[in-house]
C-alpha cells in the first residue's frame, strides 16, 4: 500500500487544502477503506473542486500487523519536543536501525511539511479513527474557536478538552501549525457502519472546508442523514471529565458490555486490574473503554456540555479575555512561557480552573498546589 492514496483537485492563491489520514493506528483500517472509496468516486469529478484534497496512510507497518502500533503509539508521538527530535535524527545516528514508528512518522511528516509548503490558502484535517468498544461515533478538536465551527458540521458529538488528558495526537500537532483540524472516531474496529461514517464524514468536509462547493457533491446530504440517524439520541457537545491510564503491568481487563456513551453510576464497578476493581469516578457517561491488547487508556468519562457554556467561551474568546485572566487571584503568567498560566489553588479553587477552560487553558503540569496551564491553540 502507497502512503498517498489520492491528490485531487487544483491549487491556487486562496485555494483550500483538506489532509484526510487514515490508519494513523494500525488496527484501524476503516478510515484508509473509506478514504479509498472517496478517492476513487471523485477521481472522475476532480475537476469541479476548488481545492485540493489529499489521502494519506498514517503507520504502514502496523496496518500490515492488524495491531495499533509495532514499538509505540504513532498518535502520542507528535509532542512539540518529540518532533523536534526526531526532526534533528537521522536514521543512522545510533548506530542501530530506528524504531518502526520513527520511520512512519518521518516518512508521513515529510508529506505533510511539503503540503502545507505547497499550500496558497487554508488547511484542514481529517483524521479518522476508530475504537475497541462499540457505540455511537464522536468527533473531537485541538480547542481552538475555528476547529469547534468545523467540526459541528458532522452531525456527531463534539467531544471536547482530550487534549488535556492525551498528548501527542496528530491533530493537536498539526492545529499548532496553523490548521484546522478534526479527529472523527468513527465507530468499533471492524464493524462495517465505521467505514460508512468515515466515507460520509470526509463527504461532509469537503463541503465544509471549501474544497467543494456548496451543492456540488450530491453525496453530502446523504452523508448527514447517515450521521445524524446513527447519533440521534446523544448529546450535541460533551466535555472529558476523566482519563483511566493503563500500563501493561496493570493487568487491566475492562468488564464486557460497555460501549461509547453509555450511561455509568458513581462507584460502579467498570474493570478489573491487579489492585482490585476499577470504578466510575462520578455519574456520566463513559467513552472508549478497552477492549483490545495494547493501548493506554482504559477508558474515558464525559458528560454534556450545555449550549449556554459553549456560547459563553465563545464570547469570552472573541472578546480576549484570556488577556485579563492572570488578574485574578492566584494565577500569574508563567515567567518563562508566555502562552501558560500558573494557579495557585490554594487561592484559585474550583472557579479558576472552569474559567480557566472556557477560554480554552489545559492542565499540562501539576506540582501540589500549583498547576501550569497551557494554550496549545490560540483562537
Amino acid at each position: 500500500m502507497e502512503r498517498v492514496l489520492g491528490r485531487l483537485g487544483r491549487h491556487g492563491p486562496g485555494a483550500p487544502t483538506l489532509i484526510v489520514v487514515g490508519g494513523v493506528h494500525g488496527n484501524e483500517p476503516a478510515g484508509v477503506e473509506a478514504s479509498q472509496r472517496v478517492s476513487r468516486v471523485l477521481a472522475p469529478r476532480a475537476d469541479r473542486l476548488e481545492g485540493s484534497v489529499v489521502f494519506l496512510v498514517g503507520n504502514l507497518q502496523a496496518l500490515a500487523l492488524g495491531r495499533r502500533f509495532v514499538d509505540r503509539d504513532l498518535n502520542r508521538a507528535w509532542t512539540p519536543e518529540g518532533v523536534e527530535e526526531l526532526r534533528r535524527r537521522s536514521s543512522g545516528d545510533s548506530g542501530e536501525p530506528p524504531i518502526a514508528e520513527d520511520v512512519e512518522q518521518r516518512e508521513l511528516m515529510a508529506i505533510l511539511d511539503a503540503v502545507l509548503d505547497e499550500a496558497q490558502g487554508p488547511v484542514y484535517l481529517l483524521d479518522l479513527h476508530t475504537t475497541s468498544g462499540s457505540g455511537g461515533p464522536f468527533s473531537t478538536v485541538a480547542d481552538a474557536l475555528r476547529n469547534r465551527q468545523v467540526a459541528l458540521n458532522l452531525p456527531v458529538p463534539l467531544v471536547l478538552g482530550l487534549e488535556e488528558l492525551v498528548e501527542g495526537t496528530l491533530h493537536e500537532y498539526l492545529a499548532t501549525r496553523h490548521c484546522i483540524t478534526v479527529a472523527f472516531e468513527t465507530g468499533q474496529h471492524d464493524e462495517p457502519a465505521a467505514v460508512d461514517r468515515a466515507e460520509a464524514g470526509i463527504w461532509i468536509m469537503l463541503e465544509a472546508t471549501g474544497v467543494a462547493a456548496a451543492g456540488a457533491l450530491d453525496e453530502v446530504e446523504p452523508s448527514r442523514e447517515r450521521l445524524e440517524r446513527d447519533t440521534a439520541r446523544l448529546p450535541r457537545v460533551l466535555e472529558m471529565r476523566y482519563r483511566h491510564p493503563v500500563e501493561p503491568e496493570d493487568a487491566f481487563r475492562m468488564h464486557a458490555g460497555y460501549g461509547n456513551f453509555q450511561r455509568v453510576r458513581r462507584g460502579e464497578i467498570l474493570a478489573e486490574d491487579r489492585n482490585g476493581p476499577v470504578l466510575a469516578p462520578e455519574t456520566a457517561r463513559i467513552l472508549m473503554p478497552l477492549y483490545q491488547a495494547q493501548g493506554q487508556d482504559g477508558f474515558f468519562v464525559v458528560r454534556s456540555f450545555s449550549n449556554f457554556w459553549l456560547a459563553v467561551s465563545r464570547g469570552l474568546r472573541k472578546v480576549g479575555a484570556d488577556r485579563w485572566v492572570h488578574w485574578l487571584p492566584g494565577i500569574r503568567v508563567h515567567p518563562e512561557r508566555p502562552e501558560a498560566r500558573i494557579v495557585d489553588r490554594r487561592v484559585a479553587r474550583f472557579y479558576a480552573l472552569q474559567l480557566l477552560h472556557l477560554l480554552g487553558y489545559r492542565r499540562h503540569e501539576e506540582d501540589g498546589a500549583r498547576l501550569v496551564v497551557v494554550r496549545q491553540v490560540r483562537d
